[in-house]
């Protein structure tokens, strides 16, 4: 049993008799606290998609669902429903939109290394990998002789993801974005 201080983003915990998914933790040092740190998790029920707030103390002890990953491939869309493809015994999973909505930015025919996250049989989303290749559909001319490293502009990606990109990046630009910090990391390989 972990401590809330050892919790991940996408980790399943059971908690008041429900399985839910880690979406977001933001760790707090109120004043006055001795040291104590609060961790403020954005949690997913995994039967019902509801959100649920919940704050522990650092050390509260907490249960990890039993929790598998299988890696798969996005198929098609189908309605309001993703529906993904997996590698090994090509079952199909079928996955809210809702429940993705930050995921699918990040998300088209090409990408590589996804993961499904299964609890007791149901797919209950999807983990990115780290980086993704995605083509600029549309951002500002780009500028003959601006530096790698000069001012940046906002450019907007084949899967409607926005990200800033530097001045010399143009429309028709295959470029790596970093999943979990939503920036530009340079261009992709050819």
């Amino acid at each position: 049993m972990p401590k809330a201080s050892e919790i991940k983003k996408n980790a399943a915990i059971e908690h008041n008799g429900k399985v839910l998914i880690v979406r977001d933790i933001t760790r707090s040092v109120p004043q006055g606290r001795a040291g104590g740190s609060l961790y403020r998790m954005r949690l997913y029920d995994v039967v019902t998609g509801g959100k649920v707030d919940e704050t522990f103390k650092a050390e509260d002890m907490l249960n990890l669902a039993d929790l598998s990953r299988r890696p798969a491939m996005f198929s098609y869309l189908d309605g309001d429903e993703y529906v993904f493809m997996d590698n090994e015994d090509y079952t199909p999973y079928n996955l809210n939109k809702e429940s993705i909505s930050e995921e699918v930015l990040y998300i088209n025919e090409d990408t590589e290394g996804l993961s499904v996250i299964i609890v007791d049989g149901n797919p209950v989303g999807i983990d990115l990998p780290a980086s993704v290749e995605l083509v600029i559909t549309e951002t500002d001319p780009s500028i003959k002789g601006a530096s790698a490293s000069a001012r940046t502009k906002p450019a907007t990606l084949s899967t409607g993801l926005v990200v800033q990109v530097p001045e010399h990046i143009s429309t028709g630009d295959k470029i790596k974005v970093n999943t979990a910090e939503q920036k530009f990391m340079g261009r992709a390989d050819k």
